[in-house]
């Protein structure tokens, strides 16, 4: 049973050992070629805003070398984003970044033929990226892109924090320290906050690591949904909550009170 006034107090679960070079998050980096947000100077930032009852619209531009567009659009966990982009140079991709992500990316389009379609695991404003591989942007070749955006769904709403108290000044119901093993990092433990949507098991995990490292996964239900990552998701059922991988890089083991509430 949930306390409505309690905050969790969770004990931290065991470590996990696991130790991987930051060489390779470089390396992988490099090989994408999307730019960095930094290069303020070529990077234009553009609202989308639907019609009036429409939640879909297409979008025309044109870029030229290392310039670039972040569309941006405003969406909430539990919503599906469909996403598309063609543009007339095949070195033409576009990106799907999260809320808060920096340059980090939940969907690189030079894996996927610039296609996505996936449910939204926090709320927020996402970016949409559209850019030239760096080869091409060295050359100053050109691309005119179409960029076709819907969202569809109801938003999963946060619990309210008259009903399931907050840690003051913050929108999280909970938060705890838990193993964890972060691709590309040496990180063993990781704090994870959660932002409860209901008391069935359907809730935002935020796990933050490092610096700025950082991965949302949503419940549903009391199963893991949705991450905003491109690594496909795995999970585990036990008697302490989910032990949730992505690929083979990534781990982290989820308490089942910090979820369910405790």
């Amino acid at each position: 049973m949930n306390n409505p006034r309690k905050q969790s107090e969770l004990r931290p679960l065991r470590s996990l050992g696991r130790t991987i070079a930051w060489a390779l998050w470089a390396a992988l980096l490099g090989v994408h070629g999307a730019p960095s947000a930094a290069q303020d100077k070529e990077r234009s930032v553009k609202p989308i805003r639907f019609s009036p009852g429409q939640a879909a619209t297409v979008l025309k531009g044109r870029i030229t070398g290392y310039n670039y567009v972040d569309y941006q659009l405003h969406a909430a966990a539990g919503q599906t984003m469909a996403v598309s982009l063609k543009g007339s140079n095949g070195a033409n991709y576009m990106n799907v970044l999260a809320p808060g992500s920096g340059d980090v990316a939940m969907f690189n389009g030079q894996l996927a033929a610039n296609r996505f379609s996936g449910l939204l695991p926090t709320d927020g404003i996402y970016r949409l990226r559209v850019y030239l591989m760096r080869s091409a942007a060295r050359r100053n070749e050109s691309s005119d892109f179409t960029l076709s955006v819907a969202i569809t769904g109801q938003p999963l709403k946060p619990v309210s924090a008259k009903v399931d108290a907050v840690i003051p000044g913050t929108p999280y119901h909970a938060q705890t320290t838990t193993p964890c093993a972060p691709a590309y990092s040496q990180t063993r433990e990781c704090e994870a906050r959660v932002i409860r949507r209901g008391f069935d098991g359907t809730a935002t995990v935020e796990l933050r690591w490092g610096d700025n490292g950082m991965r949302r996964i949503l419940f549903v239900k009391g199963e893991p949904k949705a991450a905003d990552t491109s690594e496909a998701m795995t999970f585990t059922r036990n008697e302490l909550g989910w032990s949730v991988k992505f690929g083979d890089d990534e781990h982290f083991e989820i308490p089942e009170p910090l979820v369910f509430g405790g």
